[in-house]
């Protein structure tokens, strides 16, 4: 399911597949995304690169076109890859960073960024 908060410039989005579970936060206001997979207990922050996450009004629109146009190809498609890496717990200045949204998120995880 995906719930845009137009008013936040936030857009959530939470996947329920068994084992690949996850939820992601678009921050757009702080300019990161966190995804939270449930199976692995960790939080994996990246930041908006707008050469390939379309803007905030274009989400919806590309929403609704993938469900009523069900085999719809859009070049804004994008696949990302996380490579496990170094990870550390968030402090104070990463939540400052990432605001309140992924802290809420991925609050006491093992950030991956």
């Amino acid at each position: 399911t995906m719930t845009i908060h137009n008013e936040k410039n936030i857009v959530e989005v939470h996947v329920r597949s068994g084992a690949y579970s996850s939820d992601t936060i678009f921050d757009y206001s702080h300019g990161y995304i966190a995804t939270k997979l449930l199976s692995q207990n960790a939080c994996f922050i990246m930041k908006i690169n707008k050469k390939y996450i379309p803007e905030l009004q274009e989400i919806g629109r590309l929403a609704f076109e993938r469900k009523t146009m069900k085999s719809v190809y859009s070049p804004n498609n994008l696949w990302v890859e996380f490579q496990s890496g170094h990870s550390v717990l968030g402090d104070i200045k990463d939540w400052f960073l990432y605001g309140k949204s992924i802290e809420q998120l991925c609050a006491g995880l093992p950030l991956y960024q």
